[in-house]
């Protein structure tokens, strides 16, 4: 039998969007007050979601505490209370929360505990990202 578990983590990070590619008016009209030059931060909820077969045993389809491990050493201590512009996944790209999004699911893509299904965050109440985007 085949589930999925979610969990949901929080961490609070700054950043600025631009890029060097564009001119500093185009970096304002795209970009608007997220290019400010002095940043600005987020406390963004994390979702992770895993699936696999429920353990005939556990009745669970991973350890929590294992996922809760690999999220705290690979994201959590990574980007908590940092400049995401200031880390080296971002040098070469705009620290969007998109490319956050793809970043942390590739950083958690070797937990071998379930599959790694999905990553969603909640950059405000009105703003979400998700990745991969499920086919429904």
């Amino acid at each position: 039998m085949r589930a999925y578990f979610s969990r949901r983590y929080r961490l609070s990070a700054s950043h600025r969007l631009h890029t060097d590619t564009f001119s500093e008016e185009q970096n304002r009209d795209i970009y608007g007050k997220c290019n400010n030059p002095y940043g600005h931060g987020h406390n963004y909820t994390i979702e992770v979601t895993v699936g696999g077969q429920v353990g005939a045993e556990t009745g669970m389809v991973c350890d929590l505490v294992e996922l809760d491990t690999c999220v705290q050493k690979n994201v959590i201590e990574r980007f908590d209370h940092m400049n995401l512009n200031l880390d080296p996944l971002f040098q070469h790209q705009v620290p969007t929360t998109e490319n956050l999004c793809m970043e942390i699911y590739e950083l958690l893509a070797d937990f071998n505990k379930a599959e790694l299904v999905r990553v969603r965050i909640e950059e405000t109440s009105n703003n979400s990202f998700e990745y991969p985007v499920s086919k429904r």
